[in-house]
């Protein structure tokens, strides 16, 4: 997230392949038939990025350091791109810095450092936790939806510690749940924004840092379903 001024792996039944206010929900959807693995627990296939700042450790994909601050944003994209899913993941954040997220429906942009697109947010910023908050990556710079800080702060886990995470995207509505909490519902109201791109991983500017994720996988979420 960048504010203008204004996964140890389990297969199971899966297989690898190489602004609003949210109140409380029902939990997280829980069954795990139909998701495909991203990420492979030992290697980077199917991801594309500055191996200077990503790096694979005890099953999980480790992005930025601790030795030294992170010069600019910095994203692992994956190389496919995907329209409608549900995404599951777990992160944890270690060191000064306390900024990440994962986008999804994003692109790169040319001959820059950034990738442009919605991002499921990790951390904090002056006015609290920001885990699971929308936010618009280089775009409209905002975030576009979040939870009260007080009833997030019973669901968070403190810092180090694993986070689970899920994002679902269905045309123009995005759900996401934080441990099984429900922080954002929110539906695009621009039609011009785009409904498919690239899932990337990040490790915000600044403070030496380290965003730790794993057990990445996804289920695609099919037209169908949508009508039913």
């Amino acid at each position: 997230m960048r504010i203008a001024s204004t996964i140890s792996i389990g297969l199971g039944t899966a297989v690898f392949l190489g602004i609003a206010s949210a109140k409380p929900k029902k939990g997280e959807p829980d069954n795990e038939k139909g998701f495909v693995y991203l990420f492979d627990g030992k290697t980077l296939k199917g991801w594309e990025g500055k191996k200077k700042f990503f790096r694979v450790e005890d099953g999980a994909i480790v992005a930025g350091f601790l030795d030294a601050r992170i010069p600019n944003n910095e994203f692992l994209a994956s190389e496919k791109e995907f329209d409608d899913f549900e995404l599951r993941f777990e992160a944890k954040l270690v060191g000064q810095g306390n900024n990440a997220g994962v986008q999804f429906r994003s692109q790169r942009i040319p001959k820059s450092h950034e990738m442009i697109g919605y991002q499921c947010d990790v951390g904090s910023w002056s006015k609290g936790t920001i885990w699971g908050f929308l936010y618009d990556e280089s775009r409209r710079r905002k975030m576009l939806a979040e939870a009260p800080q007080e009833e997030l702060k019973k669901h968070v886990r403190p810092k180090g510690e694993w986070n689970k995470l899920v994002v679902r995207a269905e045309d123009s509505h995005i759900q996401i749940w934080l441990n099984g909490y429900q922080t954002v519902d929110f539906t695009e109201p621009d039609k011009n924004i785009p409904l498919k791109g690239h899932f990337g991983l990040q490790i915000h500017s600044g403070a030496p840092a380290e965003c730790w994720y794993r057990n990445i996988r996804f289920k695609k979420i099919s037209k169908s379903a949508h009508k039913k």
